[in-house]
């Protein structure tokens, strides 16, 4: 493995709260190191640029007074001397060349001929290194610097300047360097830098500190979260939530956690629920089947078989309970299953009032005493036909079976409003908010054959088919309950 990987996988392998406290404290360091280079290197100009203002104050073409020189040829030095001479008048008769005056003692001066001879004064330990860039100069009217140092090594700064020396008529140019130390500029430096890593250093140890208190206080709501989750995790206890402080990041996550949460543990509820009243009502099918069962093997076992027209009709209540049990599983099945497992929807445009027609001859087989009194119109929706004619035969037979003998069922459709009314007991208001849960059933039906999954059903159909759904008391105030179902589409057939 590189190094690279290995450090990866050593840095994933942290905890989020070491990760952000490295990456805090990393962040801070580059900070604090990029700070202190700057500020060295500002600080470091600033010096040299003192030092070069200082050098500017050189005499720009002569050398100081009373400066003795020493490996140079007799007519340099005596051109040097009539230069300090003229220097020196100047200065006595108040003809000040020099803006401040000219003080000759204040400079180390050098000079350096065409070829490179050196005139330096009588104290050559503080004589400067030359260098080949240094006769550069000559001809020209710049003033240049460079880094330089003396022969003892002490570090200095060099002024470079052109000067030009006339004696006996011979005129010769020399290069006039003048040095100034900068000891003590790389020393404060030195000084500096230490410094600077000393306070780099402290600033990355606090930086370190501060990223961890900063992790642990931001990724304290996390620590609450992962708490929730290990404990619902290790106990199965949905529905616990965790407070919510802020709209921040974080305070999304936890608002989302404690959605999920209370999702799920309803989730949990309805299924219990769904359980519970599943086999309340299993229990009742399977317990007639097993007693019908149980008579007919205890007839043939004593030998005294039952009459053919008993036996007849006891088979035949066992035909009609395996029905029942059959429409019951099937409503369970549909009705249990997530919307993302059931199986796609034959979608389609459909004839709503066709879908009524065949349901209502169903509904007059199966309340055959009753009158219907219909008014159909024409009305087409886009939905699943076997659905929607699933809904409209249970609203149907929700009417047959609560209306009187002899009765009268009112079905409407009018622009998508379909209408089934009945004239039985009705509704009472505290149930009605109960009509469209899952086996939910009124205690004074609890006789009447069904398994109180017809009216889910139906909700469920209509909402996936975009439509609305209501059971309330008649609207004239009669006797009887009328179920209301509004579903979009247009009153003519599309081409």
């Amino acid at each position: 493995m590189k190094p690279t990987g290995r450090l990866t996988g050593w840095y994933r392998s942290r905890s989020l709260r070491g990760r952000l406290a490295m990456l805090t404290a990393a962040a801070v360091a580059v900070a604090i190191a990029l700070a202190a280079f700057a500020c060295w290197f500002v600080v470091r100009d600033r010096l040299y640029d003192q030092v070069r203002d200082t050098l500017k104050g050189a005499p720009p073409g002569l050398a100081g007074p009373q400066q003795k020189f020493v490996s140079c040829d007799i007519s340099a030095k005596t051109a040097l001397d009539r230069a300090v001479a003229a220097a020196k008048a100047a200065e006595e008769a108040d003809d000040r060349p020099f803006p401040g005056g000219y003080n000759g003692y204040k400079w180390n001066v050098q000079l350096l001929a065409a070829d490179g001879t050196t005139c330096f004064p009588l104290s050559s330990e503080r004589a400067i290194r030359t260098s080949p860039s240094d006769l550069d100069v000559l001809g020209t009217h710049q003033v240049s610097y460079r880094d330089g140092e003396y022969v003892d090594g002490e570090s200095a700064m060099v002024r470079r300047s052109a000067v030009t020396l006339t004696v006996d008529g011979v005129t010769r140019q020399y290069v006039q360097l003048v040095p100034a130390s900068t000891e003590s500029v790389q020393t404060s430096l030195r000084e500096l830098a230490f410094v600077l890593m000393g306070v780099a250093a402290l600033g990355v140890v606090g930086a370190g500190f501060t990223g961890r208190l900063v992790a642990r206080s931001a990724l304290r709501p996390v620590d609450q979260l992962t708490d929730v989750v290990e404990h619902i995790a290790r106990t199965e206890e949905v529905g616990a939530t965790i407070p919510v402080h802020g709209s921040d990041e974080i305070a999304r996550l936890s608002t989302s956690f404690n959605s999920m949460s209370t999702a799920l543990l309803n989730s949990r509820e309805r299924q219990t629920r769904l359980i519970a009243d599943a086999g309340h009502e299993l229990r009742t099918p399977l317990t007639s089947l097993r007693t019908n069962v149980d008579l007919l093997i205890r007839s043939d076992d004593t030998g005294r078989p039952l009459p053919a027209a008993t036996r007849a009709k006891l088979l035949g209540n066992m035909k009609a309970q395996m029905q029942e049990l059959t429409l019951l599983i099937g409503d369970l099945l549909q009705l249990s299953r997530p919307d993302s497992a059931r199986p796609p929807q034959a979608l389609a445009v459909v004839a709503l009032h066709e879908i009524a027609d065949r349901a209502l001859e169903r509904a007059r087989l199966r309340g055959p005493g009753l009158v219907f009194n219909v008014a159909v119109h024409p009305w087409f929706v886009h939905g699943d036909a076997a659905a929607l004619e699933r809904a409209v035969i249970n609203l149907l037979d929700n009417a047959v079976k609560y209306s009187p003998p002899g009765g009268t069922v009112d079905v409407s459709l009018l622009d998508g409003r379909l209408s089934v009314r009945d004239h039985g007991p009705g509704i009472p208001p505290d149930e009605l908010q109960y009509v469209f849960d899952r086996f939910w059933r009124s205690p004074s039906s609890r006789q009447l054959p069904g398994s109180g999954l017809g009216l889910s059903i139906v909700a469920q159909t209509v909402r996936d088919t975009g439509g609305e759904v209501s059971l309330g008391p008649a609207a004239d105030g009669g006797p009887g309950a009328l179920a209301t179902v509004r579903l979009p589409g247009q009153a003519d057939p599309p081409h």
